[in-house]
């Protein structure tokens, strides 16, 4: 049997990860998306500058697997970029363990508080910011971290700390440690949180649920320090994160074994892109990412809403119209000529008109780039897995678009035909009696199996289409029930439950 990869012992034949002497950064969520992107621009910049401050403490939410995976290789892992007709293989070494808070609570809680750490960084997708319905907390969903955070300032350091269960949870107590940290050694321990996940204006979004947090497990004058805190020594600001990360294949696992004559548990994927804009706002010390590659900047709006206009909303679209027409991954979806053509007009038509020229980007060019991207059969990914969550993403990637477009007296064909697709695809589950993979999912259920009249598989597509447009929340106020969209939307129905 093939030993396991161990930074103790790495194949010579490639480049010698970084060797950080100390934890510089937490990270919450270390899916395979952190590990090919933040945490390569974070070795990248440290092989750069020679600077060894920057070691990552990754936090593992849903399970142990991934610690499990890194923590006996000693945080070393190795980078697989398939391209369409090249790829190479990397070793990072700047995560240093993972933690799993169901187990080490006290661990992520102290290593947030330290004095060596100077950045939060998150990716937890969308759903683990635990928002309600009008983008604030949804404080019962983080009731228990919130009834905790009370427990551990009310305690003495190192009496039992109870687990905790969600990501801002989680945050909001390691901020409160590090606060009290702060007081009892006379430092103020300034602190960045930096969160990489696809919201529009992200940083913005996090300081409030973390200011929300606050309020309801602090109420009053007992968090008035805490709050004042905040205010003073913790900046929040925006990013924007682009690379495609698909999941991990057997024979990728195989062939990396081979390649480096042991067995790495934690091989990730990654397409050979990969762009980081963070908001020049920092709290305190960062590591030199514009040595990796990472663009800073005053502003990422421009940046972020081309993203999520042009890439995420393309990369929805494709979903739902590729998982209708049988495709089974992106790479497929995109080179349908059909399918190809309704992204462009997506991108062209509707989202470019809305958008700002990012330091004088040619926005047409990118989304041509896009395309290209997308049909890159390593990425690997499937029509099924980005169509799930359409609840939370359609506000975001589509959201905007249909708004702008409406407002400016034009119809956006080509989100109504996204909206057409996503609408066929939660009338066809409902009707097979299957539940999507979406936080409102019983919801969604409902609404076609009431205009089914308790019969989602009677239940008329054009209606279903109707009746999903006016859900609350999905798009903004007014434009679910603008009669110009619905008519566009119904229009596209017909065809698309025709495939």
């Amino acid at each position: 049997m093939t030993d396991r990869l161990r930074r103790t012992a790495l194949p010579a034949h490639l480049d010698a990860p970084v060797s950080p002497d100390q934890v510089g950064i937490v990270h919450l969520g270390i899916g395979a998306f952190h590990r090919a992107h933040q945490a390569v621009f974070t070795e990248l910049a440290a092989r750069a500058t020679g600077d060894s401050r920057w070691g990552i403490l990754g936090v593992t939410q849903r399970s142990a697997s991934v610690r499990d995976q890194l923590r006996p290789q000693g945080g070393v892992y190795s980078v697989l970029t398939a391209g369409t007709h090249e790829s190479r293989l990397d070793l990072v070494g700047s995560v240093l363990d993972v933690a799993w808070p169901a187990e080490e609570t006290a661990r992520v809680l102290d290593a947030i508080a330290a004095s060596t750490t100077h950045v939060v960084t998150l990716t937890v997708t969308e759903k683990g910011y635990a928002r309600g319905a009008d983008g604030g907390l949804d404080v019962e969903r983080v009731r228990p971290d919130l009834d905790a955070l009370a427990a551990d300032l009310a305690v003495a350091p190192g009496a039992e700390v109870v687990p905790g269960t969600t990501a801002v949870g989680l945050l909001v107590r390691g901020l409160a440690a590090r606060w009290r940290a702060a007081q009892e050694s006379g430092e103020r321990r300034p602190v960045t949180v930096l969160t990489c996940d696809n919201m529009v204006d992200n940083g913005r979004v996090l300081e409030r649920l973390v200011r929300e947090a606050v309020d309801a497990a602090l109420p009053g004058a007992v968090g008035d320090g805490l709050r004042a805190w905040l205010a003073a020594d913790v900046a929040f600001p925006c990013s924007m994160v682009d690379r495609i990360v698909p999941a991990t294949t057997p024979a990728q696992r195989d062939a990396v074994e081979r390649e480096l004559g042991a067995r790495d548990e934690g091989l990730v994927v990654g397409e050979p892109f990969r762009q980081w804009v963070i908001e020049d706002r920092f709290a305190g010390p960062r590591p030199a990412w514009e040595e990796a590659g990472a663009t800073l900047t005053a502003d990422v709006a421009p940046w972020e809403q081309a993203k999520l206009r042009m890439l995420n909303g393309t990369h929805s679209l494709l979903a739902y119209a590729g998982r209708l027409a049988g495709h089974a991954t992106l790479a497929e979806a995109v080179t349908d000529p059909a399918l190809q053509e309704r992204a462009r007009a997506l991108m062209v038509d509707d989202a470019v008109p809305t958008l700002a020229p990012p330091d004088g980007a040619d926005l047409r060019a990118y989304g041509e780039s896009l395309l290209e991207r997308f049909a890159n059969p390593a990425t690997g990914h499937t029509t099924l897995q980005v169509s799930m969550d359409g609840t939370q993403k359609i506000p975001i990637r589509w959201g905007g678009i249909v708004a702008d477009r409406l407002a400016a007296g034009a119809v956006p064909a080509g989100a109504a035909f996204g909206l057409a697709a996503w609408s066929e695809v939660v009338r066809r589950e409902a009707a097979a009696g299957r539940l999507l993979d979406d936080p409102r999912a019983q919801e969604l259920a409902d609404v076609v199996t009431a205009v089914g009249g308790g019969d989602p598989a009677a239940a008329s597509p054009a209606e279903v289409a109707r009746a999903l447009l006016a859900l609350p929340g999905l798009l903004p106020d007014g434009a679910g029930t603008d009669d110009r969209l619905v008519d566009a939307v119904v229009a596209e129905v017909p065809a698309l439950a025709a495939v």
